[in-house]
């Protein structure tokens, strides 16, 4: 009797026996890896739809209200939601229209409720109109006015002539707006270091020296030249401008008031109910095309990104080669070289510790020490006369040289501790094989350690170039700006223009999304800019992971 109850209370439920091999526990870690994965692949197929459906051309409708109102506008999105009416609740559906209108130059966001609409459809030559001020409007092709003279007989025969003339005139639109930003750019930065060139000499050699008079001479020179280049731009521009300013286009709104465009001011048209689903997709490219290859409008509601695509992506490539090497040489001496004491270990812990900073503070740090620091030193001592003559410092404020200096610094801890696993994790059995063989420190180092670990550091440098490309809060003390048209990276010498302020895809996002004054309309814009962050930083990482997979296939295999 006693010898079965002692066999019942030892004997082993397959419950306690799952719990001994640990199965509940991974069964655990699995589900969770599994509502993390999911998670994430949900980020970015929310971001990815919502992103991508920005620039889709919507069709356009013309809603009638039961009090004759009417409105001509794309509807955006249909909910029910519940009123009291008279102490009862009864559900009602709703419509979100966004709406043009001309005459406030703002696109419109508003709710019908069903039963207020008398009727809904879809009008055959509604006509989207993208401008280059004003933002978008909706209407009704009329006619083409050629210097004043109407040269269509119908809304269809305006429509097709358009098409025909639209590509001469935005071609002499840009080539006029190039001349204006480019070419008389170009003039003004010469006639600007002729000045300043002359004011050095002035500051260094005094009035009454030969250099000043040559240097003067030379000034006056660049000054009349500029002034004939100057003269036949002009010529130039106002061919450009009257051959367009000749060709305006006339709408009605839905409600039939007149409003008359000229063509050069608008970027693109296309009629959402009339084409087919090849020309919403060449629409739907050219919107494309557009948003990554102009400059912004409408204080960045508008137009392009390329300004921000090339301030992120150089600030970051700068980044990683700035913070690369730092960060592999501190974590070489202190795997390879330091002695394992309590000092070293301090410095590790100092170093944990520093990336879970603020990165505000590396912000204020960046712009005490090297806008305001460093950047005034070089100002005082190399650019003297742009900073007398101006009052406008080069180097001393804020920059992409800077800014990527800033975010190296953020980011090297990752580096460094990347770095140092990566070192670790070589086999001790390699370096005393190089020992044995006559190498010395550094040839163990150059030649067995380092091409071992290039994986783990290309790991840390992936890593770093992901958080740097995402940060905003120190960009904004040390050199982002919202709106810099100059590129830090152009064709003219030098290429790089360390100094320049620039635009930053984060930073857009931030000020579109929470400075802006119609959240509604700032919505869609949000999620294309995200979109394309995301877009870019996977790019970047992509090249990155290849490098490091090709470093591993050509090292990691090698056994000693």
């Amino acid at each position: 009797m006693n010898s079965s109850r002692y066999q019942r209370q030892n004997a082993r439920s397959p419950f306690s026996s799952l719990m001994a091999h640990g199965e509940p526990w991974v069964w655990l870690m699995s589900g969770s890896l599994a509502v993390a994965v999911t998670m994430v692949i949900g980020l970015l197929l929310f971001i990815t739809v919502r992103g991508s459906i920005h620039f889709w051309p919507r069709p356009l409708y013309e809603v009638t209200l039961r009090n004759g109102e009417r409105c001509l506008g794309e509807v955006i999105s249909r909910e029910r939601q519940l009123k009291n009416i008279s102490d009862d609740q009864t559900i009602q559906d709703r419509v979100l229209v966004r709406t043009a209108d001309f005459r406030t130059d703002s696109t419109r966001y508003t709710w019908f409720d069903q039963q207020n609409i008398s009727s809904i459809q879809q009008p055959q030559f509604a006509t989207v109109i993208e401008r280059f001020e004003g933002g978008l409007f909706h209407g009704f092709p009329v006619c083409l006015l050629k210097d004043g003279i109407p040269t269509g007989d119908s809304p269809e025969a305006a429509w097709q002539q358009y098409q025909e003339i639209s590509p001469t005139i935005q071609k002499r639109f840009r080539e006029a707006n190039r001349i204006d930003r480019l070419r008389r750019g170009d003039l003004q930065k010469r006639l600007r270091n002729a000045r300043l060139a002359l004011f050095d000499a002035r500051l260094k050699q005094g009035n009454d020296h030969p250099i000043v008079e040559k240097v003067k001479n030379e000034e006056e020179e660049i000054s009349k030249k500029v002034a004939e280049i100057s003269s036949l731009l002009d010529k130039k521009m106002a061919a450009l401008r009257k051959a367009n300013s000749s060709w305006k286009f006339k709408f009605k709104t839905v409600d039939g008031q007149s409003v008359i465009f000229p063509v050069e001011e608008i970027i693109q048209a296309w009629q959402p109910n009339n084409i087919s689903l090849l020309g919403m997709s060449s629409v739907y490219g050219t919107r494309w095309w557009e948003f990554l290859s102009d400059n912004p409008r409408e204080a960045n509601s508008a137009g392009g990104v390329f300004p921000a695509i090339c301030g992120t992506v150089s600030m970051t490539m700068i980044m990683a080669f700035l913070v690369a090497p730092f960060g592999v040489l501190a974590a070489l001496y202190l795997r390879e070289y330091a002695a394992d004491n309590s000092l070293t270990a301090t410095i590790r812990i100092a170093i944990n510790n520093l990336a879970g900073v603020p990165s505000i503070v590396y912000g204020a740090f960046g712009l005490g020490f090297f806008c305001y620091g460093a950047g005034g030193w070089i100002d005082e001592n190399f650019f003297s006369a742009s900073l007398l003559a101006d009052n406008q410092p080069t180097f001393g404020t804020g920059g992409l040289l800077w800014a990527s200096l800033t975010l190296a610094l953020l980011t090297l801890p990752v580096v460094i501790v990347a770095t140092e696993e990566a070192l670790a994790a070589v086999p001790n059995s390699m370096r005393e094989g190089s020992y044995a063989c006559g190498g010395s420190k550094w040839q163990t180092i150059y030649r067995i350690v380092l091409p071992r670990a290039l994986p783990g550091i290309m790991t840390g440098v992936i890593l770093a170039m992901a958080r740097a490309a995402g940060e905003v809060a120190p960009l904004m003390l040390v050199g982002v700006k919202k709106i810099a048209l100059d590129l830090p990276i152009d064709t003219s010498f030098p290429f790089i223009h360390p100094e320049r302020e620039f635009m930053h895809l984060a930073y857009l996002v931030y000020d579109i999304g929470f400075q802006s004054s119609n959240s509604q309309a700032a919505k869609p814009m949000v999620f294309t800019i995200t979109l394309l962050l995301v877009t870019i930083i996977a790019v970047l990482n992509i090249a990155a992971i290849y490098l490091r997979s090709r470093l591993k296939r050509r090292y990691a295999l090698q056994e000693f």
